[in-house]
């Protein structure tokens, strides 16, 4: 059972790394023209952080993403690679 949990987590590393991946070089593909298609996406989340003041600490929450087209074909290539090792 640990292994298969810990296989679990490696495939979510696996995962996460390809979209960070995949999306810094969608960022670079933009400035190229024949590959401006890698960058498009879109971005959600919450565009006005929400802020508590409690006098004593201020907690301020906020979360955005961006996908775009580069960082899903890095999450596939990542899931392919996790599974051929």
């Amino acid at each position: 059972m640990a292994t298969r949990e810990k296989n679990i987590w490696i495939l979510i590393l696996f995962i996460l790394c390809g979209i960070v991946v995949g999306g810094l070089l969608g960022e670079l593909a933009s400035q190229v023209d024949f590959l401006w298609w890698l960058s498009y996406g879109e971005e959600f989340g919450i565009s006005n952080p929400i802020t508590i003041d409690l006098q004593v600490i201020t907690v301020t929450f906020g979360l955005m993403f961006k996908i775009n087209i580069s960082s899903i074909i890095g999450m596939i290539l990542a899931i392919f690679i996790y599974k051929k090792i």
